[in-house]
């Protein structure tokens, strides 16, 4: 066989294998990249059908504990739920006494529901390691919410602030 036609074997075969390789590689990347994603309750149609007692937290009688940090990459809340995970959709029913407070040490934090907070008193809650904050749950719906937190005395990256979800859910009667 003659070198020029065995270089353009090889090439015909490498593009045979990219065609076929290519797809099935991206394919498998975007369906394990999906999987792995949380649903999104406030873009959800019914976001009260992602409500379960799993992560429901406090009630009219017992108050929702929301800890509030600055990890190595990132800010974070957690609320008060056994198994619970950092910044995942949680709910209160109205009337639910939410504190929030960091148990790391020197953090201050800020959380944000924009215009519209489902608490009371309305507006940011700003507290921190020495000063938990404590609001009650007034107005149904989800709400999307703004985490920061920051770390005093840290020189380098020492802020940061993540998105999360609350759904506040009418009392039952």
């Amino acid at each position: 066989m003659r070198p020029d036609r065995i270089v353009n074997l090889n090439r015909g075969v490498a593009a045979l294998l990219i065609s076929v390789a290519l797809p099935l590689l991206l394919t498998g990347y975007l369906a394990a990249n999906e999987k792995g994603k949380p649903r999104a309750g406030c873009t959800e149609t019914n976001s009260s059908g992602l409500i379960n007692p799993g992560n429901t937290c406090g009630s009219s009688s017992a108050p929702c504990v929301v800890d509030v940090k600055r990890t190595s990459s990132s800010a974070s809340a957690t609320p008060g739920i056994q198994g619970a995970k950092a910044n995942q959709l949680f709910a209160v029913a109205v009337g639910t006494t939410v504190t929030w407070q960091s148990t790391s040490k020197d953090t201050g934090f800020v959380i944000d529901f924009g215009p519209s907070s489902p608490f009371d008193p309305s507006g940011a809650i700003m507290g921190g390691s020495d000063r938990a904050v404590s609001v009650v749950a007034k107005k149904p719906g989800c709400y999307r919410y703004s985490v920061g937190a920051c770390v005093a005395g840290a020189i380098y990256g020492m802020c940061d602030s993540k998105q999360a979800e609350l759904v506040v859910i009418a009392a039952s009667k």
